[in-house]
């Protein structure tokens, strides 16, 4: 998912979503240097999720 920096308010950043919408994000989640017009690539880490379930099923065997 691509979002666009439509602008910088205080601690927030108001991105434009693909479908239009507009959503309020912390700017403390998003790159130091992000600008108002950058486009953001929003994506899941599939490798770290899977490491991360992993090491939780883990965690929950050993309770």
């Amino acid at each position: 998912m691509k979002v666009i920096i439509d602008r910088l308010e205080g601690e927030y950043a108001v991105v434009e979503l693909d479908n239009g919408d507009f959503a309020n994000v912390p700017r403390n989640v998003l790159p130091n240097l992000v600008d108002e017009g950058d486009v953001i690539t929003i994506e899941i880490d599939e490798e770290a999720t899977d490491q991360r379930r992993k090491r939780l099923e883990g965690l929950m065997e050993g309770l």
